[in-house]
């Protein structure tokens, strides 16, 4: 084995499941999904070998992140003993040199149990390895079904549920404690078996302990985050307001060239033109104006997560709304 026991039939050590149950979230949101039978299992370890018998030795066939396998850090599917499917984070050597600040990070975000993230639900560190396991989602990221769609784009009620969903998200991660979220944009937002947007897990931990906060380019980084490479929750503010852009345009379009837009309230230059015309001029002007504050340049006159919440829940007049996509089942 390696710096850390790891198992994956045994339950968590007592001190581990003590912290597990201390810090369990104490609003009813998250708590009553953790608890379910077939919901999300409880934060543990798994060995290496379990996390490379579920992936097929790290086979290059079970990829599911889109930078591929030259990336530093690779996210891989794979099926569990038990048949859970999971998606697997495996970071490049030595990204997290220290195993104890690696799981502690990990327990950290593995605490958080809600339906609007892709939990977190274990992690592994043997050797020089690092992995993070979480709930796997089957149906691709927002950023396939916005800019690489093929039969038909995602109407609009169903982005303004995906703004919704992710701002209830990063607002539940902020009451518990972690308000910091790094490179969030629209390949973070994933979609599980029936269609519905979850944050994924993974941006809630850094890519290596010394680590940038931002993989994309830097056009689309916070301005503060330029000057002084720190990450706060205003930071993330600005990032939720790129992802806002690319649900009104359908394009993945620096922030910089949507603000002359945006300053000009040229809102149909904007849009999406795949939408055909079909969506609210008077929602996609709130959207647009929520998106213009957050990406102001000086972080204090940023909308918070509670801000984002409260302005895009009156938007969802379509409550019922059904993403045109859905799950034919997992097979490899």
């Amino acid at each position: 084995m390696g710096c850390c026991n790891s198992f994956f039939s045994k339950k968590p050590t007592s001190e581990k499941d003590s912290f597990h149950r201390n810090n369990a979230p104490a609003n009813g949101k998250g708590a009553a999904f953790a608890g379910d039978s077939g919901g999300v299992p409880v934060f543990s370890e798994y060995s290496l070998t379990d996390l490379k018998g579920a992936t097929n030795n790290f086979s290059s066939e079970y990829i599911v992140s889109e930078s591929g396998e030259k990336a530093p850090n690779v996210v891989y599917k794979g099926r569990l003993q038990n048949k859970r499917w999971i998606a697997v984070k495996k970071f490049s050597k030595m990204a997290w040199p220290d195993p104890k600040q690696f799981a502690d990070e990990a327990w950290g975000v593995g605490k958080l149990r809600h339906n609007r993230v892709a939990n977190l639900i274990g992690y592994c560190c043997d050797g020089d390895e690092r992995l993070l396991v979480a709930e796997y989602m089957p149906n691709d990221t927002l950023a396939k079904h916005l800019f690489h769609w093929e039969n038909q784009t995602i109407e609009w009620a169903m982005r303004l549920r995906v703004a919704l969903c992710i701002a209830e998200a990063l607002d539940y991660c902020s009451t518990e404690g972690r308000p910091l979220y790094h490179d969030l944009n629209a390949y973070r937002v994933l979609f599980d078996e029936n269609g519905d947007p979850r944050l994924s897990c993974f941006g809630l931990m850094k890519n290596s302990r010394d680590g940038k906060s931002y993989s994309t380019n830097l056009a689309y980084t916070p301005p503060e985050y330029l000057r002084n490479g720190r990450v706060t929750p205003e930071s993330v503010s600005f990032s939720f307001g790129t992802v806002l852009l690319d649900l009104l345009s359908g394009k993945h379009i620096p922030p910089s060239h949507a603000l002359e837009m945006i300053r000009g309230k040229n809102i149909s230059l904007l849009m999406d033109s795949h939408l055909e015309g079909n969506f609210s001029t008077e929602e996609a002007t709130v959207v647009f104006d929520l998106a213009s504050r957050c990406l102001q340049s000086e972080p204090r006159e940023r909308p918070n997560t509670k801000d984002l919440v409260a302005t895009l829940a009156p938007l969802q007049t379509k409550p019922d709304v059904s993403p045109h996509f859905r799950s034919c089942g997992l097979r490899i």
